[in-house]
């Protein structure tokens, strides 16, 4: 961990999505990272950095654009193994974020085969270094935050769908957002150390409420009324494969952990629906024509593309079907002392 002060999470204005699916990551990493979307100049990184202060570890590592295989997995000296009997191994980039946050900028720039290499140690939170028939193993549990800006090259839908969540930041914010962007940048600048201090009961308030919540979550159900639900919306979204279903409910099972309650709601799983589903939702074309069994049935209205009858653009189902109250509810943050 550096001793270099880091502007704290508590601090950042707006962003309240991103902030949320960050949270919830880090109150159960199980959910799979983060992959955040956006242009330059949106503070993804200050915000990923800011997501290591909220974990037991603090620790953040950067995976350099550059990077090798050997400097992800690390290596194996094999002379040493042959004149030692024993595999020497020199930890990379994954051996060195266990337990902490693992952050990728421009992750859509990194060659595809470091991603899928990188994505199945996230989700299974070890790494396996083999070379010549010696193997060594090691613990990789971290938080994956990747960054990318859309402007430069898209993922591969089979590599965005192994991030957990999906965030898009937008690049316009309000003008009074951006007086207070600025403002808090220029104080931070002028003296890092006594902004952090100034800062500091918010920034605990926001680890503490963390803390509490994942000492919750075990205690917290993954019940089968909030899997049918969920199923259901992934289906009405015609989401491919069933990571949607199992990531969407986690972050649910997050949420009400964060918010303090003892059981999965309708507001949970409204509240991370779009995380999940964002780039994971595939379109459906619209039917043209009546079926052919019946030339004499009155042609149907277009949907717009993505919806089916009875569907929302978003994987809504028909409003009789959906919880009654369900709305999206993004909680409020801790305010400065």
């Amino acid at each position: 961990m550096s001793d270099t002060p880091h502007f704290p999470l508590a601090a950042v204005v707006g962003a309240e999505d991103l902030k949320l699916a960050l949270c919830l990551t880090a109150i159960d990493p199980k959910i799979g990272g983060v992959l955040i979307e956006g242009p330059r100049g949106m503070a993804k990184s200050t915000l990923a950095r800011g997501l290591a202060d909220l974990l037991a570890s603090g620790l953040f590592v950067t995976l350099p654009l550059g990077a090798t295989e050997e400097r992800l997995v690390g290596t194996l000296d094999l002379d040493a193994a042959l004149g030692e009997g024993r595999a020497q191994f020199s930890p990379g980039v994954l051996a060195k974020a266990d337990g902490g946050v693992l952050y990728v900028d421009e992750v859509n720039l990194l060659a595809d085969h470091l991603v899928d290499l990188l994505l199945d140690v996230a989700a299974s939170g070890v790494n396996r270094v083999e070379r010549d028939g010696i193997s060594h193993r090691h613990s990789a549990r971290f938080v994956l935050i990747g960054t990318m800006n859309p402007e430069e090259g898209e993922l591969r839908p089979q590599l965005l769908d192994r991030f957990g969540l999906n965030v898009a930041l937008s690049g316009q914010p309000q003008p009074s957002e951006r007086g207070q962007i600025i403002r808090r940048r220029l104080d931070f600048d002028s003296d890092p150390q006594g902004f952090c201090e100034q800062w500091a009961p918010a920034q605990e308030a926001l680890r503490e409420r963390c803390r509490q919540a994942r000492a919750r979550l075990p205690e917290i159900a993954l019940d089968d009324q909030a899997l049918e639900a969920i199923t259901q919306r992934c289906f009405a979204a015609a989401v491919d494969g069933m990571r949607a279903d199992l990531v969407w409910l986690r972050a649910a099972r997050a949420h009400a952990a964060w918010r303090g309650a003892g059981q999965i709601a309708a507001e949970d799983i409204e509240a991370v629906a779009e995380f999940a589903l964002r780039h994971r939702r595939r379109e459906l074309r619209p039917p043209t024509s009546a079926p052919a069994s019946n030339p004499g049935a009155a042609p149907q209205p277009a949907s717009d593309p993505g919806q089916s009858p009875g569907q929302g653009q978003w994987g809504e189902l028909p409003a009789q079907a959906l919880p009654v109250g369900a709305r999206r509810e993004i909680p409020s943050w801790p305010k400065k002392s």
